[in-house]
């Protein structure tokens, strides 16, 4: 079963609480800064675990001493749905582990 899209007022009110997290057109995106590459390595299979648990992918890019992220719902058209918030949600409860802000 196909997720359902979210209304643009119920993502905004969802990554209220997401510090970083923003709606760019029908993506929600962060970037992580990292005190250094190892970091952000870290960061990048810790995330990469979270989605093979969850089942849902983002874009996940790894910089010199960043991570970026980009996500939404291929099965509910490219729109934003609750598995992304989800997902990123778990992202922002374990990026402060690895130095990230």
């Amino acid at each position: 079963m196909p997720a359902a899209p979210l209304p643009q007022n119920e993502i905004e009110n969802q990554l209220r609480e997401l510090p970083g997290w923003t709606l760019e057109g029908d993506r929600i995106t962060r970037t992580y800064r990292l005190p250094s590459h190892f970091a952000a390595a870290g960061l990048t299979v810790h995330v990469a675990q979270i989605q093979d648990e969850l089942n849902h992918h983002s874009d996940l890019t790894l910089g010199y001493d960043t991570v970026a992220l980009s996500v939404n719902s291929h099965d509910a058209g490219g729109k934003v749905t609750e598995k992304d918030l989800t997902l990123a949600a778990r992202v922002a409860a374990v990026a402060p582990g690895h130095g990230a802000r």
